[in-house]
């Protein structure tokens, strides 16, 4: 296991970039844990999530820089976590970075970064190092299923150990076209597929053993159809995942219900025949779990 660590370091420290098809063999190996939704820092850090989607694919890492420094090497799939102190920062990630590693040769991209937030920035092909903000609702949801980044070493010297707040909140996206049939929202309506989600996170919960502060579960739909009828259905689906939650053995006193309706989208912008609309907006049909923990 070491030697199979070393060499994926030394091949990127030099930069070689190794393949696809190597990154598919070594991925249960050297791939950090799948994304979960991070907790707040302190007033005197500044959390950054760098990521890269699959649509910036290729076998080529791109180089994350911070004040001129290695940080990372993400590959298409991974993500990487990290904090500075709050103010004044270069940063900055680069595609086919080797020979001329512009990252250290320069750093055009400065930014001031307030402390106790957190900033998600995303691996844009066409950026030449600039950064990409992305808000946290779109993130949280490109971020599903993405691996960390752990095949190299930080060598940035401006990042520290994040120091996280004593509670913390953490969001679990349910699939309403898993959940639910179409428009639907009963106990009734619920899925196999559905229902095996549900008991997952339940499962999951329990599993952590957390203390549980405070659960919100939120239902969002999208915009097709009136306001009205997209707040209500929302309402109706949190109400019937929150029933199930309280079945599976949740606190109810901590448990809340409401909805969204359709004001927080994740994609916009979907256009043509009503089948091709409603396809375009699954992301938007979701109901959030959202954990508040001690």
């Amino acid at each position: 296991m070491k030697k199979l660590n070393s060499s994926l370091i030394a091949m990127v420290v030099a930069g070689g970039l190794f393949s696809l098809a190597s990154h598919a063999a070594v991925e249960s190996k050297v791939f950090g844990q799948t994304y979960q939704p991070v907790a707040s820092v302190a007033a005197s850090q500044a959390q950054i999530v760098y990521y890269r989607t699959a649509q910036v694919s290729g076998p080529d890492a791109a180089h994350v820089y911070v004040d001129g420094e290695y940080q990372s090497a993400l590959l298409t799939g991974m993500y990487s976590t990290f904090c500075v102190s709050a103010g004044s920062h270069s940063l900055g990630a680069f595609l086919k970075d080797a020979p001329y590693y512009k990252g250290k040769e320069a750093q055009p991209h400065r930014d001031n970064f307030e402390g106790g937030k957190t900033y998600f920035v995303k691996v844009d092909s066409n950026s030449q190092g600039r950064p990409q903000l992305v808000n946290a609702q779109q993130a949280n949801v490109e971020l599903r299923g993405l691996r960390a980044q752990a095949h190299t070493l930080d060598r940035a010297s401006a990042v520290e150990q994040c120091r996280y707040t004593a509670s913390k909140t953490m969001d679990y996206t349910l699939s309403s076209d898993v959940l639910f049939a179409f428009g639907k929202s009963s106990r009734n309506d619920i899925t196999g597929k559905g229902r095996d989600a549900v008991n997952e996170l339940i499962g999951k919960l329990h599993k952590d053993g957390v203390q549980l502060n405070r659960i919100q579960v939120i239902g969002h739909t999208d915009p097709i159809g009136k306001a009205a009828t997209n707040l209500r259905l929302g309402q109706q689906r949190a109400n019937t995942v929150r029933t199930m939650l309280i079945q599976g053995g949740l606190p109810a006193r901590n448990l809340n219900a409401s909805s969204a309706g359709s004001d927080e989208l994740v994609v916009g912008d979907c256009t043509g025949t009503r089948a091709e609309q409603i396809q375009c907006n699954a992301p938007n049909r979701r109901v959030v779990v959202r954990v508040q923990t001690q």
